[in-house]
């Protein structure tokens, strides 16, 4: 079987960002198929152009072809949104050259990229799936980032119109079911296929202190955020947090990546004298594990919003693959989660002195700190490990094919 996944901001090990698609594909890859991945020009946490070969082999059976991508991550909500038109109209060209295709794999958001995925199944006379990654436009409009009535009807529209026409709809994290349901699909084309983490990168860290070493850091208690730093994140949180233990010299707030919000909160960080926090550029993802060996304990934070209580974010998978205890500030399912593995510890959103009162009690807690680790690295190898994501995501596609 031919798989074309259409995924504007797909990743690679060597880029930063979540590898789920990639791991995905070279599992298919492995167990004979093959998979031609529609790509973005851009990086997606910084919204530079990459430095990319238009065609790339990772291997035999999986190649990437870039599609263009206008204008810049950092621009505005309008440039942004003619990245993302811009990207529809390319893959869309560039998917009617690519041969003897079998399925179709569409990925959203963007949702613009939903209707590429659909246009070329039209075209080609093949099957295609929707996958929901993120309950787009309404994340976008919740945080303020889409307000023009216009784009929010648009986006509105297609939304029903794809949730309607996929024979398949595949969300990856179960609280986006009601949502999607609502918005028009029918219940019997929803699966899950969830968020999870491949344990055995994890396995393979190497136990060095190398990155403490690098930072002066051998001796601190590590409080690390690892992903983007844009307006949904509220990292504002964290340098609250950060504040209220400005006192305590054995605690150090590592802000790993980048995105809009980074200057502004570097520049805050500064002009309030922050010493006991660290922002470090995005690593890549291959870099992630033996990184995430050497901290003490995780951050995860998301703006206070009803919304973001169905995501399953993927730092805090990784938190758990390194076996190291979350500090949680977003509720909802992945808080039922980390409470079912007994890995963490969750705070109120917004709740910047709660965050730090977490990492406190961490530090002084060692073996508790611990236990709630190796409880959280048991729970993901045994429920959400990749390749049994992976394999569960090649059965359904090679059903849809067969139909």
């Amino acid at each position: 079987m031919h798989v074309l996944l259409i995924h504007q901001v797909f990743v690679r090990p060597e880029d930063s960002g979540g590898t789920r698609h990639y791991e995905f594909a070279r599992h298919l890859v492995r167990h004979g198929h093959t998979v031609t991945v529609l790509a973005g020009t851009r990086s997606y946490l910084t919204g530079q152009r990459l430095d990319s070969a238009r065609r790339q082999v990772i291997e035999p059976g999986l190649e990437i072809v870039r599609c263009t991508v206008l204008g810049g991550g950092r621009q505005g909500a309008a440039w942004r949104t003619v990245g993302f038109l811009s990207f529809t109209l390319s893959s869309l060209w560039r998917g009617l050259w690519v041969p003897k295709v079998d399925l179709i794999w569409g990925t959203s958001p963007p949702l613009f990229q939903g209707w590429s995925a659909w246009a070329l199944s039209r075209i080609k006379r093949t099957p295609w799936l929707l996958e929901v990654r993120d309950l787009w436009p309404e994340f976008a409009i919740e945080i303020g980032a889409l307000r023009n009535p216009t784009l929010i009807a648009m986006s509105r529209w297609l939304e029903r119109f794809l949730y309607r026409w996929a024979p398949c709809i595949v969300v990856n994290s179960p609280g986006f079911t009601p949502h999607v349901e609502r918005a028009g699909a029918d219940p019997a084309k929803v699966v899950s296929v969830p968020n999870g983490v491949d344990t055995e990168s994890f396995d393979a860290a190497p136990p060095d202190d190398e990155f403490r070493l690098a930072h002066g850091l051998l001796h601190k208690f590590i409080a690390l955020y690892a992903g983007a730093l844009g307006m949904a994140n509220d990292l504002w949180q964290v340098l609250h947090a950060a504040e209220t233990l400005r006192q305590d010299p054995g605690i150090v707030f590592v802000l790993l990546g980048d995105g809009a919000e980074k200057s502004a909160l570097m520049d805050y960080a500064q002009a309030h004298q922050l010493s006991n926090v660290l922002f470090l550029p995005p690593v890549a993802k291959s870099g992630i594990p033996s990184l995430l060996a050497q901290i003490d304990c995780g951050l995860a934070t998301l703006k206070p919003l009803s919304l973001f209580t169905t995501t399953y974010p993927n730092k805090v998978f990784d938190y758990m693959a390194a076996g190291k205890p979350v500090v949680l500030a977003i509720d909802g399912v992945i808080r039922e989660l980390v409470d079912a593995a007994g890995a963490g510890v969750y705070v109120v959103p917004g709740d910047g002195e709660a965050l730090g009162r977490a990492v406190l009690r961490l530090q002084a807690d060692p073996e508790a700190a611990q236990a709630m680790g190796r409880r959280g690295y048991q729970f993901v190898r045994s429920k959400y490990d990749r390749q049994q994501l992976a394999a569960q995501m090649q059965d359904l596609l090679e059903s849809l094919e067969r139909r």
